[in-house]
């Protein structure tokens, strides 16, 4: 894998990582509070198993119509997408307790909502987070069918409605996690990433095979084997199901990062990109309706995709205090942060960066 190097080119900012993580510790540390989680994270673990884990008991105990059902299949995909936001996340990345057991335990959260933790951290913690919107390097931004994320890669007449079709597709992002996974770990396993990162190719392969194996037989067998439904009533919950989280996880994470303010560096034939590390950052970030509460608890504070891609290792109950911080900071360096007031403004903004990369003037 070729080695990136952020170097910025104006001097006068290259203290300014510095003087942020000082600000921000001071914070912590003028009010005695941890970074990591604390008593709400616990609540809002509870509140999100429950709604993902509680219709998925009751259709199994209680004999429900199918209306009922489907209804419950809609709340545990909202549950589903809790999890992987407010609890997986925080735990993949070290956040939600300063108890590596705890963060594990909660990483693997990932595989009761179908997915693997080992091509997680690869995809998601190192080439997003490290090489955030860079072509060939940040898969989240990577062309897929006929969805172009990328202003860098090459534009197709279909691209041109883009900006009616996507919000369809992004519902399918848990299928392509579920199927995806596997290919993204042979993919690893070959380009010799599983071992860079120490871990052995079979036995994760292995692992995401057991792992998925266990939850399709939960989450479809079961229901199958104790309920009345048939098999084809069942799987229609199922992707009911998978259809609502993919779509809450995409749009989510799209407004992050597909926008018409963030922007897509280019790294030159020596492999440099012309921004400090945190700089880049962002720059190619943005936050999303940071006053709405409810919003902000059900996302795990991903609404504030700033404070979270400079610092990942402290949990997200944190994002809002400290954001504040992070702009009056940026500001004093004459960096631009960027952050729309409402949810509804930032699909207006995506929807936007949609037509523009599909062409459309």
């Amino acid at each position: 894998m070729k080695v990136i190097r952020f170097q910025g080119t104006e001097p006068e900012k290259k203290q300014f990582w510095k003087i942020l993580k000082a600000n921000v510790n001071a914070y912590f540390v003028s009010n005695n509070i941890s970074p990591k989680g604390n008593t709400n994270m616990v609540v809002k673990t509870i509140a999100m198993y429950a709604m993902y884990l509680g219709p998925f008991v009751f259709i199994l105990i209680y004999p429900i119509t199918s209306i009922i059902a489907l209804l419950c299949a809609v709340i545990m995909g909202l549950g589903k997408a809790g999890i992987g936001m407010s609890v997986m996340h925080d735990g993949l990345h070290g956040a939600y307790s300063s108890k590596k057991w705890v963060n594990r335990l909660m990483g693997a959260s990932m595989y009761v909502i179908g997915s693997n933790v080992f091509t997680w951290k690869l995809q998601h913690n190192v080439f997003h987070h490290a090489y955030t919107n860079i072509d060939g390097l940040d898969e989240d931004i990577r062309t897929r069918w006929i969805i172009r994320l990328c202003e860098h890669t090459p534009l197709k007449p279909i691209h041109k409605y883009q900006y009616v079709y996507a919000y369809f597709l992004y519902s399918l992002m848990t299928f392509s996690m579920l199927i995806g996974d596997i290919r993204r770990l042979v993919d690893y396993n070959k380009s010799g990433l599983t071992r860079l990162h120490k871990a052995n190719p079979t036995h994760e392969l292995l692992k995401a095979l057991g792992a998925k194996t266990v939850y399709l037989f939960t989450v479809i067998g079961l229901p199958i084997i104790f309920t009345p439904f048939t098999w084809w009533q069942v799987l229609i919950g199922f992707v009911l199901m998978h259809l609502v989280a993919g779509f809450v996880f995409s749009i989510v994470f799209q407004l992050a990062h597909i926008m018409e303010d963030a922007s897509q560096p280019t790294i030159d034939e020596h492999g440099v990109t012309k921004n400090e590390w945190a700089i880049h950052q962002i720059l190619t970030t943005v936050n999303f309706a940071p006053k709405n509460r409810i919003l902000n608890w059900y996302v795990g504070g991903l609404n504030f995709q700033v404070e979270h891609h400079l610092f990942p290792n402290i949990c997200h109950l944190h994002y809002k205090n400290i954001s504040p911080i992070v702009e009056k900071t940026a500001k004093e360096f004459g960096i631009p942060y960027y952050s729309i007031p409402s949810l509804g403004k930032a699909i207006s903004s995506h929807t936007n960066k949609l037509k523009e990369l599909g062409g459309v003037s």
